[in-house]
């Protein structure tokens, strides 16, 4: 359960969003965009999915960003040490508008940030209050005139419609409390044809490490399905030197006329 500083957040945010709703989307700025709501039609109580309490760590008001970042920016970790080769493979075009989901402690919203250039946009999407506050003080401390931290929950992304092209969830889907209503909030979110980039531990019983069964819900095709199911196509999964208990999958935004039985029969 969150302690009363990140539920004061979270109503200070709410109240915020509340605001920007009535505000005409012209006039926003996206440096001070504030969250917004999941899609009107997704379901508001869909059971959780993901293993209970795999969020207390973060969500935790003593949260220490520091001990988090020696455990997430470390070489021996797969998708740091693979991190240029994963941008690589996400061809991110100067210019758009990007989405780091669960974006932790920033190392990769900040080589999106540079990816997209001056003319495009980045947001680093969090639950974690104080990943959040980390996030907002290292972009400042950059002077990243291009990225957004945002505040998200545990159904939606908070993300305005028609606000990103591709959204990255690195290592987070399995720690969606409520896939389906998340992955609605980012078809929500995405722009026509718009990319989502999903890395995630191969679950593989009798192959992959203890932690990784205990940890992680579902293998691959389960996740597949569920993205597929939201509305999504798979494209296809590349291949990334260095990886040997992750996948990088790629799927594309089908629009809500062309979802109805557009999954091939397994």
């Amino acid at each position: 359960m969150m302690r009363f500083p990140a539920t004061l957040l979270l109503l200070i945010l709410v109240s915020t969003v509340a605001w920007a709703q009535k505000q005409p989307a012209a006039n926003r700025n996206p440096a001070t965009l504030a969250p917004a709501t999941a899609p009107s039609d997704a379901p508001s109580d869909a059971p959780s999915d993901a293993k209970p309490g795999i969020n207390s760590n973060f969500i935790d008001p003593e949260l220490n960003v520091e001990e988090w970042i020696a455990r997430f920016e470390v070489e021996s970790r797969e998708v740091y040490q693979a991190r240029r080769a994963i941008m690589t493979a996400m061809a991110i075009q100067p210019g758009s508008r990007v989405a780091d989901i669960g974006a932790g402690t920033g190392f990769f919203t900040l080589l999106m940030s540079e990816a997209v250039g001056a003319k495009g946009w980045g947001y680093a999407v969090e639950i974690s209050p104080k990943f959040t506050q980390h996030l907002t003080a290292l972009f400042a401390e950059r002077n990243l005139a291009n990225t957004t931290t945002v505040f998200c929950n545990d159904r939606s992304v908070c993300l305005p419609p028609d606000s990103i092209d591709l959204a990255f969830i690195c290592d987070v889907y399995h720690h969606f409390e409520f896939p389906k209503q998340t992955m609605e909030s980012i078809h929500h979110a995405l722009s026509d044809g718009g990319r989502v980039i999903l890395i995630d531990f191969e679950r593989i019983p009798g192959t992959s490490r203890q932690w990784t069964l205990g940890h992680v819900r579902a293998g691959k095709q389960t996740f597949i399905d569920e993205v597929q199911d939201a509305g999504f196509e798979l494209v296809g999964e590349r291949k990334i030197a260095g990886f040997q208990e992750n996948y990088f999958l790629e799927f594309r935004k089908m629009s809500r006329v062309n979802r109805a039985g557009a999954r091939p029969p397994r």
